[in-house]
């Protein structure tokens, strides 16, 4: 059975607007029933624990998915989001594989976050496989490999588009654009057309460009497992 983390935002403002953000529901959920349905065991961490704040906006009507109608009527799943663990409390060796799912969140808190850093850097160093999907991306930013140099130079890479951005009307809200950073970092960066799914696996780095690329991402991070 695969041990798979799946790390949360703990970051639930949207910069100044004073609106709130998070993680984004489906890029939780549908990663989740995928891992599950396989027989993975799942461990759910964020960097402050407990409930992580969750995007209102993939809560509207129009977001939901059958993974997402899944996860309302399933209160042991609801429980277990309720109690993420301290990425501080956590030893990545217990783990074979790591899922950042999206929102906007992860642009505020996990991108900088000193644990999570080093949480994606000793993940791919001992050879496991590590997944990010939509915002999620934007993790990478100051991980480094093990050269020292920025982990995404060279590599093929996708996550949120500039034009996507702009549709959410957040371009000039997010501490910095996910597209941009990738290529400003040195990565092959690739997408498709605006809410397409598209995933791209380069070794052990699997990313995703939106919400639709959060369940074919958590395939393909099982297919890594295998």
């Amino acid at each position: 059975m695969p041990r798979i983390l799946m790390v949360l935002t703990s970051h639930d403002q949207l910069g100044d607007t004073g609106k709130k953000t998070g993680f984004w529901l489906e890029e939780f959920a549908a990663p989740y029933y995928v891992f599950q349905d396989a027989g993975a065991s799942v461990t759910l961490a964020s960097p402050r624990g407990g409930q992580p704040p969750l995007d209102p906006k993939s809560g509207a009507p129009d977001a939901q998915t059958d993974a997402t109608r899944r996860f309302k009527d399933d209160a042991a799943a609801q429980a277990q989001l309720a109690s993420t663990l301290k990425l501080s409390e956590l030893d990545a060796a217990q783990f074979d594989a790591v899922f950042y799912p999206g929102g906007h969140g992860p642009l505020w808190d996990l991108a900088q976050d000193a644990r999570s850093i080093a949480l994606i850097e000793s993940t791919l160093a001992a050879g496991k496989p590590l997944a990010a999907v939509c915002h999620a991306p934007g993790v990478l930013r100051d991980a480094k490999a093990p050269d020292g140099t920025p982990l995404v130079r060279g590599k093929n890479v996708t996550g949120f588009t500039n034009s996507e951005e702009a549709a959410a009307g957040l371009t000039h809200v997010v501490p910095f654009l996910v597209e941009d950073m990738l290529m400003a970092h040195g990565g092959l960066y690739t997408k498709q057309a605006d809410w397409k799914p598209h995933v791209v696996t380069d070794g052990l780095l699997i990313t995703g460009q939106n919400p639709a690329s959060s369940e074919p991402a958590a395939q393909a991070l099982l297919q890594a497992l295998a």
